[in-house]
């Protein structure tokens, strides 16, 4: 199934002519007929995910960086592994924003971020992201608000090194309801493969929702770009979460066209005794 990212995508600041407003924003579409069918979508499209990533390694000119950012329970891990269901790990890596180390602090806040930003024929998501230092940092002042004013400014132009030195940038909200919110936290009190994923902090991070909100807000209509747009994906329905996002990194790498090196020698042009 072909699916539109420009129905998802937050347009450029220098281009968006209406406000973008994030209570607008959907937090649950209805694309496909049932959850069998946007299964079939994901299994499909991660399977030419799986080739044109060993394209993309083999080639070694152009990387890939994709970044999930959402409250808990918004599907960052289900999302990862629904888009590379069927990618071996070869050129495949997932690096996690937690608290800052002291070595970290010690540093400016994206050094650790840009640390870990893939290399020539790399893949990498960012589960969280440094835009957890506009999000989190923001709400729970970690910071002065003068020094995350003028973050957003600077991931802009983070971002621009990265993407005008051979990056893709795919950057997704994943949108979900409050609702939904404490529905998924229950669960990972009521079944115990879940248990690990309880964090107490996720309900103090609850508490103060509307002022998550409003930093993700003020995140996508400051640093949705052009070269990196936001895309806003409705995140209550995990299946059709993942099929949106895992199509539409299907697509980017479809037009990244990756494609194997000639090494240039043919059978003919050597004798194996």
């Amino acid at each position: 199934m072909f699916i539109d990212p420009k129905d998802y995508i937050a347009k450029p600041k220098n281009k968006a002519k209406a406000k973008f407003i994030l209570a607008n924003k959907p937090t649950r579409v209805d694309i496909f007929s049932d959850k069998k069918s946007a299964k079939a979508s994901i299994k499909t499209d991660a399977k030419l995910i799986a080739d044109l990533s060993h394209k993309l390694y083999a080639e070694n000119k152009k990387s890939l960086l994709i970044v999930l950012q959402g409250m808990d329970t918004s599907g960052k891990d289900g999302t990862t592994s629904a888009i590379f269901s069927r990618t071996p790990p070869l050129n495949l890596h997932v690096a996690s924003f937690k608290a800052p180390s002291k070595r970290e602090l010690s540093q400016d806040y994206l050094w650790r971020v840009h640390n870990v930003c893939p290399g020539k024929g790399q893949i990498t998501v960012f589960n969280r992201s440094h835009y957890e230092d506009v999000l989190v940092v923001k709400v729970r002042k970690f910071a002065p608000a003068k020094a995350v004013n003028k973050r957003y400014r600077q991931i802009n132009d983070f971002e621009q090194h990265l993407t005008e030195n051979g990056t893709t940038i795919l950057k997704f909200m994943l949108n979900i309801s409050h609702e939904v919110q404490g529905k998924r936290l229950a669960e990972r009190l009521e079944q115990p493969h879940k248990y690990w994923k309880f964090n107490p902090g996720d309900l103090e991070d609850r508490l103060l929702w509307p002022k998550f909100m409003k930093a993700y807000e003020i995140m996508v209509k400051r640093t949705s770009t052009t070269r990196a747009p936001w895309y806003i994906i409705p995140s209550d329905n995990r299946s059709t979460r993942n099929a949106i996002i895992t199509n539409i990194v299907c697509q980017k790498l479809q037009e990244m066209n990756p494609t194997y090196p000639d090494p240039g020698y043919r059978p003919g042009d050597f004798v194996i005794s």
